[in-house]
């Protein structure tokens, strides 16, 4: 059954490229759940947006990194909006600089936490769903600083290559569910958490881009659109790369 009319739950979508994918997704005519964990404010502006645009959303309140605030979350969104069609896990925490010498287990629990725990544990929630309406889509927001090996960013990278390698596994596992499973890999996008961040920097990063810009969240969340609609009902265990080539081998 194709995902494009149901549910669309986003989770970390009170800002960032979460609130964006989640208002395409609400212009596609998917019923948006915007989630949220602290940010009550902003996920009612970006679902009370939706509406004002014509679609339908509302805002929920979850820890996705927790066993039983994600099976609540699940379950109020089917019980208020309906089964969960489509789900986009796009939370994230900070991904600060480690150096190796300073690396703890902790350090690598706070990147899994977010990109193995989380994921793991919302499928499992929006599976039964899925299955009894004949199938879903699942779209996880990984990162292409797995192709780039940035020094620093050890924890956050084994994380990220992980949540690649499940998405394989379970489009292999799920798709005689009629499941798909794919994963968008954005690169450096800048969103309201990259305020700080300089134009020199912003400069040196652009100059290695074939496309000479910037991405921007309309670029991920358009990605997105295409992995919920019926044009990618075939379409599973991919990662499609968005940062304009910067990583062209």
């Amino acid at each position: 059954m194709a995902a494009g009319d149901g549910v669309a739950l986003v989770t970390g979508a009170s800002r960032g490229l979460g609130a964006v994918i989640a208002r395409r997704l609400g212009a596609d005519g998917h019923t948006v759940a915007v989630n949220y964990h602290s940010d009550r404010e902003n996920a009612q502006q970006v679902a009370a947006g939706i509406r004002a645009a014509g679609g339908s959303a509302e805002a929920f309140a979850g820890d996705v990194t927790d066993e039983s605030a994600t099976a609540e979350l699940v379950a109020q969104v089917t019980d208020r909006l309906g089964p969960v069609a489509v789900l986009v896990l796009n939370a994230t925490g900070p991904q600060p600089k480690v150096a190796f010498e300073d690396l703890t287990w902790q350090t690598h629990l706070d990147q899994l936490h977010f990109f193995v725990k989380s994921p793991t544990l919302l499928l499992q929630a929006a599976l039964p769903g899925m299955k009894a309406r004949g199938g879903g889509r699942v779209i996880q927001i990984g990162s292409d600083i797995v192709d780039r090996a940035l020094p620093g960013m050890s924890a956050y990278i084994a994380a990220k290559a992980a949540q690649h390698e499940l998405t394989r596994a379970w489009a292999r596992e799920l798709g005689p569910y009629g499941v798909t499973v794919n994963l968008v890999a954005p690169g450096f996008i800048p969103v309201e958490r990259h305020a700080d961040i300089g134009a020199e920097e912003l400069a040196t990063y652009r100059a290695h881009v074939p496309l000479g810009r910037m991405g921007t969240p309309d670029d991920v969340a358009g990605a997105v659109s295409f992995l919920a609609s019926d044009a990618a009902a075939f379409v599973t265990g991919e990662r499609i790369t968005v940062n304009g080539g910067h990583t062209i081998g």
